[in-house]
């Protein structure tokens, strides 16, 4: 008995069978309107009978389309996937592309260079997540030939966005903090992607900090970087953003998490001290996703519509990639915040209600 493998069949051999030229096998799969419905039919019946199936990449090679769609964020993704916010996010993009037959890549920065992943990434376009104007390779990315939509990140003018109104809802936060009596507030954000970076005013973590620091000016209230710690948005970050606050001699008593899995970890990170949430510390996050009604206390947070953000940046890329080329990708699209108030927030303890 022979132990040979089994030879795949090749597009020659559905052509010599079918007595035609293997371009035409070719067009049978991918554009078969360019011959006679018999022909088509009677190579596509040839083909099946043998097993022969297109391989995927001469497939794509041929229609120029590779019928898949990217989410590219400057974070690895073993950082972005311990974020909950973001499998919610892809289910909204999810939703969009299923029903159109589209795929989905998610792509991290390849040995740290979004511009390398970009241009590995067999994609159509690109939905962009997250990326702050400080970024090193931002440019390149702008230049790129292939479709984008930013999301969570400066809006510019040649390429679609989806955001929401951070600062609005920033300040909403704020306002229900310093309203129930706190003056000691600490702001836990998230980190910038790359070393050394800032935080670009027109990105959501600046977005987020200016309605923050809006409010505490208002009420005569220092908000100062002294008064704010970053770090990755996820538990383990708010956790340890929180306790190297206190390491460092701040005794707030009202936390501002710029997103929900931080102020989970805020809130761990409070019992470690042997805080209680709301007595000792208040805290309030950004996102409102699922978790944050079941956590214990459940947290006051400011909603946006993580789905629907992915739900409307899937929307747009689609539209662009069915759009002529060269045609402006430039719609922008904020979708509204507003706060939900749970059990997490309280007035401070007496003390600090004292000293306010």
């Amino acid at each position: 008995m022979s132990n040979a493998p089994v030879r795949r069949p090749r597009i020659a051999d559905v052509a010599r069978e079918a007595g035609v030229s293997k371009s035409a096998v070719s067009f049978a799969f991918n554009s078969p309107q360019r011959l006679s419905q018999e022909t088509a039919s009677r190579i596509l019946a040839v083909a099946a009978t043998l097993g022969y199936r297109p391989h995927p990449v001469a497939r794509m090679l041929a229609v120029r389309q590779t019928t898949t769609i990217g989410i590219l964020s400057p974070q690895p993704l073993a950082q972005v996937f311990a974020n909950p916010f973001f499998p919610l996010f892809a289910q909204g993009v999810a939703t969009v592309t299923d029903d159109r037959g589209f795929g989905l890549l998610f792509i991290s920065p390849l040995h740290g260079s979004l511009r390398r992943a970009m241009e590995r990434a067999t994609v159509d376009g690109i939905v962009v997540i997250g990326l702050e104007e400080s970024h090193p390779e931002v440019e390149s990315i702008r230049g790129s030939h292939v479709p984008v939509i930013l999301v969570d990140a400066p809006a510019w003018p040649e390429h679609g966005s989806v955001g929401v109104d951070d600062e609005t809802g920033a300040r909403a936060a704020a306002e229900h903090l310093v309203a129930l009596g706190h003056r000691e507030l600490l702001v836990v954000g998230v980190e910038p992607p790359t070393a050394m970076a800032d935080f670009s005013p027109e990105g959501v973590t600046g977005r987020r900090l200016a309605g923050y620091r809006s409010v505490a000016a208002d009420h005569g209230i220092e908000l100062g970087r002294d008064r704010v710690v970053v770090g990755p948005a996820t538990f383990e970050g708010g956790e340890q953003s929180l306790l190297r606050a206190w390491s460092d001699g701040l005794r707030p008593t009202g936390v501002l998490a710029m997103s929900d899995a931080a102020a989970a970890g805020v809130v761990q990170g409070g019992r470690h001290l042997g805080l209680k949430v709301p007595d000792d510390l208040s805290v309030v996050g950004f996102d409102d996703l699922p978790l944050s009604r079941f956590i214990d206390p459940p947290l006051t947070t400011v909603h946006q519509p993580v789905r629907l953000k992915g739900e409307e940046a899937a929307r747009l890329l689609l539209l662009a990639l069915s759009s002529p080329p060269g045609s402006p990708s430039g719609e922008h699209r904020i979708l509204e915040t507003r706060l939900v108030v749970r059990r997490s927030t309280a007035p401070p303890p007496e003390p600090a209600r004292a000293r306010g």
